[in-house]
């Protein structure tokens, strides 16, 4: 095993099940499934049949965490570790996971198929290019930013204002020199000029409506009702008004079934969709939770980043419009980000210090106090890290139970789901308690964008207000003037941070939500609200993990974290 690369090296030398046993173990027919190789498949939901109208409900388990360290604290690790304990506990189990983006991968995050013995597999397909559902999202979101190029520079019969296009490309990477470019220079023949700009294909409108759509019906209807600019006399344009969502649907139609995968426990998993929780909703395909929930006892599912952000909006969006009632929430800790939230600075994380560790359990106490505003009863799992001492993960656990906290060590990384029976257990308590008044979303929408935002400004973030700022007072009276700002809002924020401001630590109060943009995703059902600085196409750091990759003459994939 590489030092250098466990986490790749363990799953390289795994033996994996063939992929039709794993589907036959999750009850879905062979003829559901479109093979991608040995190791991976699509699988067409209308050939698996409908469970029973007496069987059970499945319980649903969301995987949060709190406020991060740059590294991230190992969610994806421990959804994948406590979907293999519960299998081996004998639950009929499945797991629910977003797919990596290149972006991350290439730049300093890291992929997002789990680590150590808890990961799902085959790891470099699924981290790199997989069943090509990111490139089918970018060429479809592309073509249509074409198409609306074309149709101005063939006449313009809509009366599109090239000032007011708001559909922009994307590409799967981190390039901080398309955030704003000007297309259509070199004359008539090139087009018209006019400034655009690139968004990471996790951004796109096109990657929340592929996680949002029901069936391919439903995902050419919200295709249709995107809003690509305004005419000259501000009225909306849409995708239907273009004449081009048949040609749009037909590039998504594969990229709509949920691919199946196994993790190294042997679990069935399905890893579909992508939209970061930074500045997008952050969930897996509603079609690949529907179809989890389908087949098992026990779905688990993570949404990106903490309460604040992925869980928020995996409850207030995803669950509001795909009708899912979640049954408990874990909320993923780490030691290291403790203390950074305690106060100590990034190059001393791993020297021990349970003052400053218990310092930060304030941060940690408001996702999971956020969390129980939804009706949701927290469980906290400290996932374990080398550097970490016993005094700090006793001190950490004493501290959870004695607030009342429902709260396991998880050792997944090390021990796969051996490691996460602990936690499993402890969500099974959670669901057993009946605990809380039972989920609900927090905000009504249909009281306005106003107060849905202040709403989340001072139940999850803490803050005690709202300013509308930059282009959002405009842009707030457009969504009035077309009927839009009663949909949910989907708050684009640093994850690092409960305020728009990534080094305001801990859990802060009386800050203000400061909001520049609100921008219309009239096919995806929601609006996003931009704060602060956060930026729709990153950028790659200083020494992006690209430099530590390559293959070896045999093919196989080195440097991948």
């Amino acid at each position: 095993m590489s030092a250098e690369n466990p986490d790749l090296a363990i799953a390289q030398a795994a033996t994996l099940r063939p992929l039709t046993e794993i589907a036959e173990a999750a009850g879905i027919p062979l003829e559901a499934l479109v093979p991608y190789g040995s190791t991976k498949a699509k699988v067409d939901v209308r050939a698996v049949p409908a469970p029973a109208a007496d069987a059970p409900r499945a319980k649903l388990v969301l995987v949060s965490a709190m406020s991060p360290t740059p590294a991230g604290e190992g969610k994806s690790t421990t959804t994948v570790g406590l979907a293999d304990a519960f299998s081996q506990k004998g639950l009929r189990t499945m797991v629910a996971l977003r797919e990596p983006a290149l972006g991350p991968i290439m730049g300093i995050k890291g992929g997002a198929t789990g680590g150590g013995h808890a990961q799902v597999v085959p790891m470099e397909d699924i981290n790199l290019h997989f069943t090509g559902d990111f490139h089918a999202i970018q060429i479809a979101n592309n073509t249509l930013a074409a198409l609306v190029d074309n149709h101005i520079h063939q006449g313009n019969q809509l009366g599109i204002d090239p000032r007011r296009i708001q559909w922009k490309r994307v590409m799967d990477v981190n390039d901080r020199a398309l955030r704003q470019i000007v297309v259509g220079l070199g004359g008539p023949t090139q087009g018209v000029p006019r400034e655009d700009g690139f968004d990471i294909v996790v951004a796109s409108e096109i990657m929340a409506i592929l996680c949002l759509a029901s069936d391919l019906a439903d995902l050419q209807e919200r295709i249709d009702r995107i809003v690509v600019g305004f005419t000259y006399d501000r009225s909306p344009v849409s995708v239907a008004d273009l004449g081009v969502g048949g040609a749009i649907t037909m590039l998504l139609k594969d990229a709509l079934l949920p691919n199946l995968v196994q993790t190294l426990g042997g679990t069935p998993a399905l890893v579909h969709g992508g939209p970061f929780a930074n500045i997008a909703h952050g969930c897996n395909s509603l079609a690949a939770t529907r179809l989890a929930l389908s087949l098992s006892e026990i779905t688990v599912t993570e949404a990106g980043f903490g309460s604040d952000l992925g869980a928020e909006k995996f409850l207030d969006i995803k669950s509001r419009l795909g009708g899912l009632t979640p049954d408990a929430a874990v909320v993923v800790a780490t030691v290291r980000a403790l203390k950074l939230h305690g106060g100590v600075a990034q190059k001393d994380l791993e020297r021990e210090d349970v003052a400053a560790a218990l310092a930060g359990t304030e941060n940690l106490a408001r996702h999971a106090e956020n969390l129980r505003k939804f009706g949701l009863e927290p469980v906290i799992a400290l996932n374990r890290f080398p550097s970490d001492t016993e005094a700090e993960l006793d001190a950490i656990l004493d501290w959870a139970r004695q607030q009342g906290f429902h709260a396991a060590l998880s050792e997944v990384w090390a021990l796969g789901g051996d490691g996460g029976l602990a936690v499993a257990d402890e969500v099974l308590a959670a669901i057993d308690s009946g605990q809380g008044p039972g989920f609900h979303p927090l905000y009504d929408p249909a009281d306005g964008l106003e107060d849905s935002l202040r709403t989340l400004a001072r139940e999850i973030y803490g803050a005690d207000d709202v300013v509308l700022e930059g282009r959002a007072p405009a842009q707030l009276r457009m969504l009035q003037r077309n009927g839009w700002d009663t949909l949910p809002v989907c708050v684009a924020k640093t994850q690092y941070s409960f305020s728009d401001d990534p080094t305001l630590l801990g859990a802060p109060s009386g800050h203000v939500l400061h909001v520049r943009d609100l921008v219309p995703k009239i096919g995806a059902g929601f609006v996003v609200a931009l704060t602060g600085a956060i930026m729709t196409m990153p950028g790659l750091p200083k020494e992006p993990a690209a430099l530590r990759m390559g293959v070896t003459e045999a093919g196989d994939s080195v440097g991948l974290f």
